[in-house]
C-alpha cells in the first residue's frame, strides 16, 4: 500500500480535484489519500485555512462573521458544483461551518484548532463523494475513527504511541481512504491541530502505522532542488536525499515539506516521496535512509531568515560552574526555546528564532543576565540569516567549509557565527538577512556550477 498526501494547491478547484483522481486511479497501491485544505486558486486568492483564521478572530472579538461565512461557505460550493456532486453534501458542509459560531469562546483552549481544523475535514468529505462518483470504492475517514489519538497540546499536537495499534488497522480495508490531515483528537475527543502545514505529519504517522510501501507527498513542483529557485535560476533537482539531510534543509528554509514530517516516516523506514500533482510523471524526489544515485559532497543550500542573536561576555565565565544552566533557566522561565548556542572561553552567543523575543522579553533577559550572572556585556543582535549547506558525504571531504566560507569572504560577506554538529551533516553559517540571497548564490555557485 500507499500512503498519498495531496497539499493545498493540488486541491484548489474542480481542474486540480480530477488530476488528483487520475493520479489515484493509475496506482492501486494508492490506498490511503490525505488532503489539505484547499489552496489559492491563483496568486491573487486566499487560502482556505487563512479565511479560517480571519473567521476565528471576528468571532472570538464578537465582529459580524457573515461575510467570513459566506464566503468559506462559497468557496467549497463552487467545487461542489463543478463536480456535480449532491447538493446535500454542501448542506453538510454548511452546517459545520457555521456551527463553529456556536462553540465557546470562554476557557475554550481548543476553539482555535476546530476553526482551522474544518478547513481539511470538509474537503476531504467533497474529495471522497467525488472519488465515489467517478467509480472508485471510496470511504471519508475522520482521523477519530482512523486512530490518531493526540496529546492535548493546541495547535502543536503529537501522536500518541498508542495510537499506531488503531492506526494499523486501516491497512485490513479494501476501500481507498481518505482522511484529513493537519488534526488529530484527544483523549477527552477535543478537535487538536498539529503545528501549521501539519498535513504532511499526518501522512507520515499513517503512512509509518501501516507500514506503507512508501509516502507520496503530492504538491505544485516537481521535487526538491539544490537551492531555491527563486534565487537560483533553473537550480540542479535532487533525485534522491537521506531523511538526515532533508531534515536539515528542511530546518532552514525549504519549505516543501514540514520538517516534522520526516519523523514518522524515519522510523518507520518508509520512503518518501516528493512528486508534483501538475507533473505526475516526473520521478520528484525520494527522501530514504541511504542514498544510492546523489553522491554529491553538498546536496544541497539553504537559507532562512528571521533570527536573533544574545551575545554574552563574562571574564573566566568557563570556570563558573553551573552558567549554562542558570542562563538556560532564564530562557525556560520566560518560555524561550533555542536554537544554537555557539561559545568560546568567556563568550557565549544563543541564536533564536526572532518570533520567540519581544521587546518586554528582551529587555528582560537583558536585565537578568546582567543582575544574576553579572556578565560584563550582553548585547542583542537582529536582522540575521541562517545558511546551510547540507550533505551526508562532506564528512568524507576535506577542505568543504574552506570552500564555503571562502566563497563567502569572495563577495564580502561577513559571518557572524559558524556552526557544524557532531553528525557533520552540515554546516551552518550566520549572517545578515540583506545578504541571504548573495551568499546563496555563492556557495551555489562553488559547489553546484562549478561540478
Amino acid at each position: 500500500m500507499k500512503v498519498v498526501k495531496f497539499g493545498g494547491s493540488s486541491l484548489s478547484d474542480a481542474s486540480q480535484l480530477k488530476k488528483v483522481l487520475d493520479i489515484v486511479k493509475s496506482d492501486i497501491k494508492r490506498q490511503i489519500v490525505i488532503v489539505s485544505a484547499p489552496g489559492k486558486r491563483d496568486k491573487n486568492d486566499t487560502k482556505v485555512t487563512d479565511a479560517l483564521i480571519k473567521y476565528f478572530k471576528n468571532y472570538i472579538n464578537h465582529k459580524d462573521i457573515t461575510e467570513n461565512q459566506k464566503w468559506i461557505i462559497k468557496r467549497y460550493k463552487d467545487i461542489i458544483d463543478e463536480l456535480n456532486l449532491p447538493i446535500t453534501l454542501l448542506e453538510d458542509i454548511k452546517q459545520s461551518i457555521e456551527k463553529l459560531a456556536t462553540l465557546p469562546i470562554e476557557h475554550n483552549d481548543y476553539l482555535y484548532d476546530s476553526f482551522l481544523s474544518e478547513g481539511e475535514n470538509s474537503n476531504a468529505k467533497i474529495i471522497a463523494e467525488f472519488f465515489k462518483q467517478s467509480g472508485l470504492d471510496a470511504s471519508y475517514v475522520h482521523p477519530k475513527e482512523a486512530g490518531l489519538i493526540v496529546s492535548s497540546e493546541p495547535s502543536n499536537a503529537r501522536i500518541l504511541p498508542s495510537s499506531y495499534d488503531k492506526i494499523e488497522n486501516l491497512a485490513s480495508r479494501d476501500d481507498i481512504l481518505v482522511i484529513p490531515g493537519f488534526f488529530g483528537v484527544t483523549k477527552d475527543n477535543q478537535i487538536c491541530t498539529f503545528s501549521r502545514g501539519g498535513s504532511d505529519i499526518t501522512g507520515a504517522i499513517i503512512a509509518a502505522g501501516i507500514k506503507a510501501e512508501s509516502y507520496e507527498n503530492f504538491t505544485d513542483v516537481d521535487g526538491i532542488f539544490a537551492a531555491h529557485p527563486g534565487i537560483i535560476k533553473n537550480p540542479e533537482p535532487i533525485l534522491e536525499l537521506t531523511y538526515r539531510e532533508m531534515r536539515e534543509l528542511a530546518y532552514a528554509g525549504f519549505s516543501v515539506l514540514h520538517d516534522e514530517a520526516l519523523i514518522p516516516a524515519y522510523r518507520g523506514k518508509i520512503p518518501l516521496v516528493i512528486k508534483n500533482t501538475n507533473n505526475p510523471s516526473h520521478p520528484g524526489t525520494r527522501i530514504v535512509l541511504e542514498r544510492q544515485h546523489n553522491q554529491n559532497t553538498v546536496v544541497g543550500i539553504s537559507g532562512d531568515k528571521g533570527f536573533v542573536s544574545i551575545n554574552i561576555s563574562k571574564y573566566l565565565m568557563n570556570r563558573e560552574v553551573g552558567f549554562g544552566k542558570k542562563l538556560l533557566q532564564i530562557l525556560e522561565d520566560l518560555n524561550i526555546s533555542w536554537e544554537h548556542m555557539p561559545t568560546g572561553i568567556d563568550d557565549l552567543s544563543i541564536v533564536l528564532r526572532e518570533r520567540e523575543l519581544t521587546p518586554i522579553k528582551e529587555q528582560e533577559i537583558v536585565t537578568r543576565l546582567t543582575r544574576e550572572l553579572e556578565v560584563d556585556t550582553v548585547t542583542v543582535e537582529h536582522h540575521l540569516s541562517i545558511i546551510m549547506i547540507v550533505g551526508e558525504n562532506m564528512k568524507n571531504h576535506i577542505g568543504v567549509t574552506a570552500k564555503a566560507t571562502q566563497a563567502l569572504s569572495n563577495h564580502n560577506i561577513n559571518l557572524s557565527m559558524i556552526s557544524q554538529g557532531s553528525s557533520e551533516v552540515s554546516v551552518l553559517f550566520v549572517i545578515k538577512t540583506q545578504q541571504e540571497k548573495e551568499a546563496i548564490k555563492a556557495l551555489y555557485q562553488t559547489f553546484f556550477a562549478q561540478q
